[in-house]
């Protein structure tokens, strides 16, 4: 799935429109938004940071290939690389999975 369809099908579900229910599709649906928005959060928080990707890779132990692929959210990284980039970012990341309700994630980053 794509950005755009992911923006399309959001778009449907607040004007109401009746989507069919693919398990499959939903799962991608709710890890894509969720990559999406924590790759936003790293990326806003890299550049006020001043980091280059190189930088956060080696803050990070990884390639600047995955610190890529985390801000384009080609996909959801797994946990422990999820509190790696919080601890290396200093942001606080919650997540809220729970079941029936669509999943959200909040980031904060100190107050300047």
């Amino acid at each position: 799935m794509n950005h755009s369809e992911w923006r399309t099908r959001r778009h449907r579900q607040l004007v109401g429109e009746h989507l069919d229910t693919d398990p499959e599709y939903d799962r991608v649906y709710d890890e894509t938004g969720l990559a999406m928005t924590l790759g936003k959060a790293v990326y806003d928080r890299r550049r006020q940071l001043g980091l280059s990707e190189a930088d956060l890779a080696e803050r990070l132990h990884t390639t600047t290939d995955e610190i890529e692929g985390i801000e384009t959210a080609i996909e959801l990284p797994p946990i422990a690389v999820i509190m790696r980039l919080a601890r290396a970012l200093d942001l606080t990341v919650d997540m809220h999975l729970t079941p029936g309700d669509e999943p959200t994630v909040t980031i904060v980053a100190p107050a300047a």
